[in-house]
């Protein structure tokens, strides 16, 4: 439990300061379709990344009620324009409020735009991933950072992020020498593991010490172990204040005995000392 307690604390002292959203909480506007003709995600590969990393969003951002994480849902950008619209995999928006649940994110009516999106590659979008939606997302949309990840270990490994500078330029973040990328918006590395078993590279955010963030999965498991390690600790315990009673008990028997023993050898010596008392008496007599 410990550990679940230290990074509470972690994650208090890495949560990046924002402001709130100007705007209101949008759940629906007449007029703006909240669904597309092709629901599903491109593959288990596309699928399982995706909601990996939104389970990781959610539960890091999950106490803090002006963070809104989102999947695979509609961000309109552009009043009154149903087709300046985008539907990313996975996003963040810092200040904006948790709840409630959107259909779809309207930027004008919440006064502000996602923070980080995320696509993750598939044989039918990336060349527009790594593209067009490079210029939409930072130029016409406003977004901070915008990552690209390839989950599929069948396909070449790729993952990208870009960001605006001081001068509204779009560049590149450079990687970090094991590979992964510092969301400056998020305060959060960002790097991807094997997952052999799936074969799957798996997308996932890191504090700055380097802390993963878990899903709520491992969260699951690592609540089973710490329950498993507490209930071991009462048990040694336990066993071990029954050691200590018994040991108590075994001195309290022993010192019984002892305290007999010692009575038993009085009364002898007591008895010895009447009968030499009385030897001697009768030795007097006989004279």
């Amino acid at each position: 439990m410990k550990t679940l307690h230290d990074f509470e604390l972690k994650q208090r002292k890495y949560m990046p300061v924002f402001p709130k959203a100007i705007g209101k909480p949008t759940g629906y506007i007449e007029g703006y379709p909240s669904e597309d003709e092709n629901p599903m995600p491109a593959g288990e590969f596309h699928g399982m990344q995706m909601q990996s990393l939104f389970d990781q969003f959610l539960r890091y951002f999950q106490a803090h009620p002006y963070v809104h994480v989102s999947m695979d849902n509609f961000i309109y950008y552009r009043e009154g324009d149903i087709r300046k619209v985008v539907g990313p995999d996975v996003y963040i928006v810092l200040g904006a409020a948790k709840l409630p649940l959107r259909r779809s994110f309207y930027t004008w009516a919440e006064g502000t735009v996602p923070t980080a999106v995320f696509e993750f590659l598939s044989d039918a979008t990336a060349s527009e991933d790594r593209h067009e939606k490079v210029e939409v997302y930072l130029r016409d949309i406003g977004v901070a950072e915008y990552f690209i990840h390839q989950p599929d270990m069948n396909r070449p490994i790729e993952f990208r992020g870009w960001r605006r500078d001081a001068s509204d330029n779009i560049i590149e973040i450079e990687p970090e020498t094991d590979g992964s990328i510092f969301s400056a918006s998020l305060n959060l590395y960002l790097r991807w593991e094997l997952q052999e078993a799936w074969e799957l590279r798996l997308l996932r955010p890191y504090l700055p010490d380097g802390t993963p963030i878990t899903t709520s999965m491992e969260e699951h498991h690592l609540r089973i172990e710490a329950e498993e390690l507490v209930e071991a600790e009462v048990e040694r315990r336990q066993a071990a204040e029954r050691l200590t009673r018994e040991e108590a008990e075994r001195r309290q028997v022993a010192e019984r005995l002892a305290r007999e023993e010692a009575e038993r050898r009085q009364a002898i010596e007591t008895e010895l000392e009447r009968l030499r008392a009385q030897l001697a008496d009768r030795e007097t007599e006989s004279e």
